[in-house]
């Protein structure tokens, strides 16, 4: 039979152990040292199978700790029952059985179980552990848990568990106290509370969460004006009183602790304290008495995250005298519930259960299965195990996790065994090697591989918009030309062919410029980048001002004494367009004299990987290159929608007002698409706004003019544009 021991405790030894030892181990004493016991731990419950699962539980809680001064044997703790954790043992054993009845999990193989009782005393839950370790009953092993023990805790969140070094076969299904203490940490900034007091529990559980808990409130407001008073202290008390300023105590200790302290703390009559509980007793039933509400009610705190067990409440039930009569830890579970005794047998001095009383809803202390905490994690940590196993068991040679591939065999498995997730050559791996920056580990964690490089590519996304780019390129020459060759009509020259001729080339120049977003950022790309799509911008949209200007100044020279166009003269449209433009080109060459666009290696964004993109340099160069655009084509819209009821058929003015819509339109769902895109998705969102923005223009403006050259050629005459054709 092999001995698989789980141990399961609160805080002494509160971890689930695992090793193997083979019967003829204890067979012969020949060679090695050989640990002799000072006399037998029975366990309260045993069940046997292939594989035994032991287990450690506070079944009792010690009510004042013995006088240790080491001149004599340690005298018998007194200790009372805890029907709260009775029911984690119980669901362990409800695990157990659950398993050995699955087809599915573990067939042909049976679980067994031994559960111990830590009496949630240091010396005696070492006692427990040594009989766990030590696997069957013999007295004397010349083992001893030779054998890397697994170890799988439901309640121990202590911190200290954490380091790999000390405990390298230490698993546990609850969080560590890190999360707790940050948590903690939170609330007490978050009411405000900035004086308050500290109690722990004399143990590595207290010490490690007193330290987190100072050192996530260094820098708040929260002032902690004793930080290590211990529930074991005699003056304790008296030191709380005295410290009256502060209304707000923490306390972190075990729920065994915390009857004696608060025995002693409501003997003062001490009442208006805000307790803050941790997780080792903020849901013990034990305190939620009638005689503690005066001093306990109002108490916060954080607990172990609640789970669902079926079956849990109906197996609790079968659990009575009558089931058990010679098992003393079911007699005191009626003495707790009932006040009564089911045997004569009993020492105690209560009267005689009628043999009448049924397990109710009302006992809460043990029926309470609406939603279990600590028992759904001592029952997820004997699935666990049963997985593990299962895993193992089921290993077909030749694709095993061992040497040369090779499986564990089935009647010798040794607890390391169940490690066979981690490479074989990484079962004494104790700490983690850091991976340079520019690296990131594999996905078996053994080696740092270069991390994947991503930018704007020529991949899908780069293709569809240097697909987009290139039509829109080939609209506005195919524009061009059916302007160029009809150059000498009514609407072409109406629409003043120089002006359209020079937006047709900007836009050319804003399709094209989209393709410098797209490829791997160089120093020389970065800097074209921006330059490029605000200068030809700003030229197109100086030239869409120009002929607003013109439009404008056109239609209200007609009136007596206007000499308006005489300084809207081609030569000074040119003057405008120049002068607009290099105002633009001042702005970018301050931004790339001062602190110019450059290519960087984003790494925040996603640790695993590297996103090439170009810096800005400076952002208020680029949001000043992006607000004289936005200016100009405010201008321009202004301008043109005051010209929007100009006579005839020439409507030039209302397709300047709707491109300068679309345009402003596209540039403002820009900024936050652009702010909240991550590196080459932020590439690909300006090209997208600088090929929309054009496509908006190059349609808005050129296509009615080419819909009446191509289509209606018997509109395209000066009468008809002007409204004076006949009727």
């Amino acid at each position: 039979m092999s001995l698989l021991a789980l141990s399961l405790s609160l805080y002494t030894a509160n971890v689930i152990t695992l090793t193997y030892n083979s019967v003829s181990s204890f067979a012969s004493t020949s060679g090695g040292t050989i640990c002799t016991l000072q006399n037998s731990f029975e366990p309260s419950f045993v069940a046997q199978g292939d594989f035994v699962i032991g287990g450690i539980f506070p079944l009792h809680y010690n009510q004042e700790m013995p006088d240790l001064n080491c001149t004599y044997r340690p005298p018998p703790v007194n200790c009372r029952f805890d029907p709260r954790a009775f029911r984690w043992a119980q669901t362990m054993r409800l695990a157990v059985e659950e398993i050995n009845q699955s087809p599915e999990l573990l067939p042909n193989y049976t679980l067994g179980y031994k559960i111990f009782d830590s009496c949630a005393y240091p010396l005696t839950g070492q006692r427990a552990a040594l009989a766990v370790l030590n696997g069957l009953s013999e007295d004397e092993s010349p083992m001893c848990s030779s054998s890397s023990p697994l170890l799988i805790s439901y309640f121990s969140s202590c911190a200290c568990l954490t380091d790999r070094r000390k405990y390298p076969t230490f698993f546990r299904v609850i969080p560590n106290d890190d999360y707790q203490v940050r948590a903690i940490a939170q609330l007490l900034v978050r009411f405000n509370w900035t004086w308050v007091g500290l109690v722990r529990g004399d143990h590595e559980y207290g010490r490690f969460a007193v330290q987190g808990l100072l050192r996530e409130l260094q820098g708040t407001k929260v002032c902690i004006f004793i930080p290590f008073i211990s529930v074991s202290e005699p003056q304790t008390i008296k030191r709380l009183m005295r410290s009256s300023l502060a209304k707000v105590v923490v306390v972190f200790s075990a729920e065994g602790e915390m009857t004696p302290f608060l025995r002693d703390y409501m003997a003062q009559n001490i009442t208006g304290i805000q307790w803050v509980a941790s997780e080792a007793w903020v849901t013990a039933s034990v305190f939620t008495g009638s005689e503690y509400y005066p001093y306990l009610g109002g108490t916060i705190g954080f607990g172990i995250r609640k789970g669902h067990i079926s079956r849990l409440s109906d197996y609790l039930q079968t659990v009575n005298p009558q089931k058990y009569p010679n098992n003393p830890l079911v007699q005191e579970l009626w003495e707790a519930l009932y006040g009564c005794s089911p045997s004569l047998s009993s020492a105690s001095q209560i009267p005689l259960c009628s043999g009448q009383e049924s397990l109710l809803e009302q006992h809460s202390a043990y029926m309470n299965t609406s939603s279990p905490r600590v028992a759904y994690n001592a029952y997820k940590a004997v699935y666990a195990v049963a997985h593990s196993l299962h895993n193992l068991l089921r290993c077909q040679p030749g694709s095993g996790p061992f040497e040369n591939r090779s499986c564990a065999q089935t009647n010798s498995v040794s607890p390391w065994q169940l490690f066979f997730l981690c490479p074989i050559f990484l079962l004494d791996s104790i700490e983690c090697t850091f991976c340079p920056e520019n690296f990131w580990s594999n996905e078996d964690r053994t080696s740092c591989i270069p991390k994947k490089v991503e930018f704007l590519a020529y991949d899908s996304l780069g293709i569809t918009l240097t697909v987009i780019s290139a039509v829109g390129a080939c609209f506005t020459i195919a524009v061009f030309a059916v302007f160029f060759h009809h150059r000498n009509t009514a609407i072409v020259r109406v629409n003043n062919s120089e002006l359209s001729f020079f937006i047709l080339f900007a836009l050319m120049l804003c399709f094209l410029c989209s393709l410098v977003f797209i490829g791997e950022p160089t120093v020389w790309s970065c800097m074209l980048r921006h330059t490029a799509f605000s200068i030809t911008f700003s030229l197109c949209i100086s030239c869409i001002l120009g002929k607003t200007l013109v439009v404008l100044a056109a239609f209200t020279a007609t009136r007596p004494g206007n000499n308006i166009m005489k300084w809207l003269g081609p030569k000074q449209q040119r003057t405008i367009i120049f002068s607009c433009t290099l105002f633009q080109v001042v702005i970018c060459a301050a931004w790339l004299i001062d602190a110019p666009p450059y290519p960087s290696r984003n790494t925040k964004y996603e640790r695993s990987k590297i996103i090439l993109e170009c810096s800005v340099g400076s952002s208020l160069a680029f949001w000043c290159v992006l607000g004289y655009i936005g200016l100009q084509a405010c201008l321009c819209f202004v301008l043109a929608f005051l010209a929007r009821k100009l006579p005839g058929n020439f409507n030039e003015a209302k397709f300047i007002t709707f491109s300068m819509l679309i345009f402003c339109a596209v540039w403002l769902a820009f900024i936050p698409a652009y702010i909240s895109s991550p590196g080459n998705y932020a590439d690909a969102v300006e090209s997208f706004a600088i090929l929309a923005s054009s496509f908006g223009l190059l349609f808005c403006l050129f296509a009615p003019k080419c819909y009446i050259i191509l289509l209606k050629p018997e509109k395209n005459t000066k009468q008809h544009l002007m409204g004076k054709e006949k009727k």
